[in-house]
C-alpha cells in the first residue's frame, strides 16, 4: 500500500485484508463497498485533503489525515518500515521499530 509515493505497509494480499495494520490502509479498506451496500450509499472517506506530493508534510506523510495522530512525533519524524507480523511491514509509529 503505497501513499503520497511511500510503501506504508506491505503483506500478502488475505493477511493485507484481514488483519491491516497501518491507518491509511485500514481507511482505504473501510471505503471498500461491501455486496450489502445500499444503492447510492455514501462511503466513508478519509478526512482531509492529499497533500501535494512537492509540499509534502513533515514527519509521517499521512500524519495531517489521520486519527491516530501523535503530535510530536508523528509530526516530526518519518517512520521507517517495520516488522509488524509474518511477512508483514508497517511504517507507522503506533508499532515498535519504526
Amino acid at each position: 500500500v503505497m501513499y503520497l509515493g511511500r510503501i506504508v505497509e506491505k503483506a500478502p494480499v488475505k493477511e493485507l485484508f484481514n488483519n491491516p495494520k497501518h491507518p491509511y490502509t485500514k481507511a482505504l479498506l473501510t471505503s471498500i463497498p461491501s455486496i450489502d451496500t445500499a444503492p447510492r450509499e455514501r462511503l466513508p472517506s478519509i478526512s482531509g485533503s492529499i497533500p501535494h506530493p512537492q509540499n509534502r508534510p513533515s514527519g509521517c506523510p499521512f500524519h495531517p489525515r489521520c486519527p491516530a495522530f501523535m503530535p510530536g512525533v508523528c509530526d516530526q519524524k518519518e517512520p521507517q518500515l517495520a516488522d509488524v507480523g509474518a511477512n508483514h511491514t508497517a511504517s507507522c509509529f503506533l508499532y515498535p521499530g519504526c
